[in-house]
């Protein structure tokens, strides 16, 4: 059998804890920040978990759950 590739996109932009919960940064911090509240701009700090439906899409493309 051959290998399952992982999708490079996917690699990138995520990450699996040692639980099995899918970890992503915040969406909205790349640019155009002059327009946002500080509000937002503070919650929107550090990584979060990922939703269950979401995540099973996620695992789908990584295989062998790059950490």
């Amino acid at each position: 059998m051959p290998k399952m590739k992982t999708k490079s996109s996917v690699k990138k932009r995520f990450k699996v804890t040692a639980t099995g919960k899918v970890r992503v940064a915040q969406a909205g911090k790349q640019h155009m920040m002059i327009k946002r509240s500080n509000k937002f701009l503070r919650n929107a700090r550090g990584t979060m978990i990922l939703s269950e439906p979401d995540a099973r899409i996620v695992k789908k493309m990584m295989p062998y759950g790059v950490r």
